[in-house]
């Protein structure tokens, strides 16, 4: 039984990054840098960010859009449930700004 949740959990892996390689341009850049800024826990590096998912948005065709910014607020996500403090604080900063974009604000 745990044999075939793990190969099902590495065929997802394996697909979601072909699927965001090929359709997501800039998708792993804006993740690395996410990733940075949270495990910085500075709030100062916010901008920094916003400006990552505004680059990976407007590199982006329109269709994609959406469901690449809701991968990058499960890894946001992720990140936050793995952190405390000042690394949790800057995690909820990025996701209440990935749902502002998610709601066209």
């Amino acid at each position: 039984m745990i044999a075939r949740f793990s190969v099902v959990a590495l065929r997802r892996d394996r697909d979601y990054r072909i699927w965001s390689q090929a359709e997501m341009p800039h998708l792993e850049d804006c993740l690395g840098i996410l990733r940075r800024v949270i495990a910085k826990g500075d709030l100062a590096a916010v901008p920094l960010a916003e400006r990552a998912i505004n680059e990976y948005l407007a590199a982006t065709l329109q269709k994609a859009r959406k469901s690449g910014l809701r991968l990058i607020q499960l890894d946001v996500l992720e990140q936050r449930n793995a952190v405390l403090g000042a690394q949790r604080n800057v995690a909820d900063a990025v996701n209440d700004y990935i749902e502002k974009k998610l709601r066209g604000e």
